[in-house]
């Protein structure tokens, strides 16, 4: 079968319209399905906590500060890309040295309007508790150790910490620290924008 000129230069085309058929797919999507089947049983047994007072109800508590690092920080051999790190929700007794995929020892919120909206967690070991050991979840060895961050937690708190964006797609990975699509609000009262420390 012959097709004609104009079928000829479609079908030529075709692999280009398809690659930006995909391309124009919502990134969410994309990022969910290269989610491993691990984070997305963690991200569904999280979900409750999208109401922050379920995560209060559980123990969690606010730290109030939105963490900002708008021109990013190097702690050590710790490197935090420009962005946030919102609100952290911190539960006390999910503390110590083994780590569960479904109880991590700080939620993460970003203000929006006047409301608060989960976009990760984060899994925490102070270095007291590690035993000598980095730990791990997720297959990730989690970064540290390093200083705790005031003012949310004094810098005598030596600890280990992974976050993971599990609701909101961040540009450099899941388990990158900052987040550039998380914003707290410039000059926020409870805004804390951190500056590079050693």
């Amino acid at each position: 079968m012959r097709l004609s000129p104009r079928k000829t230069w479609l079908w030529s085309r075709l692999p280009i319209v398809m690659a930006a058929a995909l391309l124009a797919l919502p990134s969410s999507s994309n990022a969910q399905a290269a989610m491993s089947a691990e984070l997305q049983s963690a991200r569904a047994a999280l979900e409750k906590y999208k109401d922050p007072f379920a995560a209060i109800k559980d123990g969690y508590f606010s730290t109030l500060a939105c963490v900002d690092f708008p021109k990013g920080a190097k702690d050590g051999p710790i490197e935090y890309p420009p962005g946030a790190m919102g609100v952290h929700f911190l539960n006390p007794a999910n503390i110590g040295p083994n780590l569960d995929p479904t109880k991590p020892q700080v939620l993460i919120y970003e203000p929006v309007g006047d409301k608060l909206v989960l976009v990760g967690a984060e899994w925490f070991v102070p270095v007291e508790a590690a035993g000598g050991k980095v730990p791990t979840i997720f297959g990730q060895a989690l970064a540290g150790p390093m200083d705790g961050h005031e003012p949310i937690m004094p810098a005598s708190l030596r600890h280990y910490d992974l976050h993971v964006w599990l609701w909101k797609d961040n540009p450099r990975g899941v388990f990158t620290s900052t987040n550039a699509a998380v914003k707290c609000t410039p000059g926020g009262a409870y805004t804390v924008a951190m500056g590079e420390h050693h």
